[in-house]
């Protein structure tokens, strides 16, 4: 008997998948079985699970002392991922089965009669030992997406199937691997009416990923438009697909791709915690479901003011950190926020038909409801009006509107730029870096001085000026920003 064998498993902590190795060790003694290493009680019930299905499986359980240990022991481990290979280092132990699992890792949950289980939440650790080139063994049944990551992935029914695997290296069924799927969006900008100037900073935003928020009564497209950025945006990479569908993974949801893009509109009564996650086990918010992707906000001020307020950290660091008393997780939030909202109460504010009946006092408590630091994170503000009859009923054939794959490919073309020359997208530039590729005139910097004056920019408002204008500048496919570029980033500040 060897006495002593490991096998390797991992954990899920967020979207890292730390290794846990699974150690066991049989002593001569009065017979007792001890799991050990921060275990929750889903993980400590698996010594009944293990002792029946290995019996169920025609295999002997080892008399004598049997301790197991799951390291590292200052990290937690939950759920029943860890039974199959806990059963296969006892097996080991005893001498049952060779040792040859160096480079397998194994998951699943066994019943008492020996067979598989699947367990949720894998993706983000199924997706880190294909990186690693690991021979990855879980029950069937499990998440189709699993089949999206490319691997050695096994798949089997029971324990004995497994033992046979090692023992007599029978052939376990392999999870097919397959493309992830491409559903067309049926939605597209050249259904917009009109609105110009706010297909335009749809597209500068699109492009350098830049904050937005539309401002318009009721019907003037504000939501239309923001549903159809998606349509112009620039397709994920293979790894940024893989990285938003683990946080769907563990957020147990399920990951529709359209146009490579997720968009996320959660409604405005939503808590907090929905927006940037928690609860007692820690899962994703909407901030990391969005991740990649877009968050749609409509009827801003409507949200709790408090709820938006917990944006304010993850718009900046793209990332929200999660603690709770024995656990500390992190998930990524690099989401393109677009929100939408009426000029007042009633929503006619402005309006030229003058069915706005608020006072000043309802404007000015509705406007309040979003603070000045949150407003100072949005790149790029505008007001939209509605519709003329004429632009509703009547086509101008004098006027160019252009499709989303149109305005995506000078999308594309400007966002391919931005990476070529500085290996980040504009509205995440760093400050030293932003000086660099934006050199500024003197007749520039006296322009810049008088609108920080007249419009009361902060510094961070001020930076995100230039952002936009070096953003601008990459469309119009030009080296140097421009005064006319400025002037039109300057004018989504108002």
């Amino acid at each position: 008997m060897k006495n002593f064998a490991k096998t390797h498993s991992r954990a899920g902590s967020g979207l890292k998948a730390p290794e846990v190795t699974i150690q066991s060790h049989i002593s001569s003694g009065l017979p007792a079985f001890t799991v050990v290493g921060l275990l929750e009680t889903s993980v400590r019930e698996s010594k009944e699970r293990v002792r029946s299905s290995i019996i169920n499986s025609n295999f002997k359980f080892p008399r004598g002392r049997i301790t197991v240990s799951l390291a590292p022991a200052n990290l937690p481990k939950k759920g029943g991922r860890y039974d199959l290979s806990v059963a296969i280092s006892i097996l080991i132990a005893s001498g049952q089965i060779p040792d040859n699992v160096d480079n397998v890792e194994f998951y699943g949950e066994l019943g008492l009669d020996g067979l598989l289980s699947p367990v949720d939440k894998l993706f983000p650790s199924i997706l880190q030992s294909a990186k690693l080139n690991k021979t990855i063994i879980i029950p069937k049944g499990s998440d189709v997406n699993l089949s999206l990551i490319k691997g050695n992935i096994l798949t089997a029914s029971s324990l004995l199937e497994v033992c046979g695997f090692i023992a007599d290296n029978n052939k376990l069924l392999p999870l097919e691997y397959q493309e992830i799927p491409q559903i067309k969006s049926n939605k597209d900008l050249s259904e917009v009416k009109g609105q110009f100037l706010a297909k335009r900073a749809l597209e500068i935003a699109a492009c350098g990923r830049h904050n937005l928020l539309f401002s318009g009564t009721p019907g003037s497209g504000k939501t239309m438009l923001a549903e159809r950025i998606t349509t112009i945006m620039p397709d994920l990479s293979f790894e940024q697909k893989l990285e938003v569908m683990a946080i769907y993974s563990i957020a147990n949801q399920e990951f529709k791709d359209c146009e490579n893009i997720v968009f996320r509109a959660p409604h405005h009564l939503s808590s907090a915690v929905s927006l940037v996650g928690g609860g007692a086990d820690p899962k994703p918010g909407e901030v990391s479901l969005a991740h990649n992707g877009v968050l749609f906000l409509d009827e801003l001020p409507e949200f709790s003011r408090s709820v938006l307020e917990v944006l304010r950290q993850p718009l900046e660091s793209k990332t929200i950190n999660i603690s709770r008393a024995k656990t500390q997780v992190s998930y990524p939030a690099n989401f393109q926020l677009i929100a939408a909202q009426n000029p007042c109460p009633c929503g006619y504010y402005g309006d030229k038909s003058n069915r706005c009946h608020c006072t000043f006092e309802q404007i000015y408590r509705y406007k309040n409801k979003i603070s000045g630091p949150f407003l100072d994170r949005i790149d790029m503000r505008l007001k939209i009006s509605a519709l003329t009859k004429q632009e509703i009923l009547f086509d101008n054939p004098t006027q160019n509107i252009e499709n989303s794959t149109t305005i995506k490919a000078r999308v594309i073309k400007a966002y391919n730029t931005q990476i070529y020359r500085q290996g980040v997208v504009n509205s995440e530039l760093n400050i030293a870096k932003l000086d660099e590729i934006i050199p500024l005139t003197n007749s520039q910097k006296n322009m810049l001085a008088s609108a920080i004056d007249k419009l009361n920019l902060s510094t961070r408002a001020y930076h995100k000026v230039l952002k936009v204008a070096r953003t601008i500048a990459d469309l119009d496919n030009m080296t140097n920003v421009a005064d006319k570029h400025l002037i039109e980033a300057l004018s989504y500040q108002r």
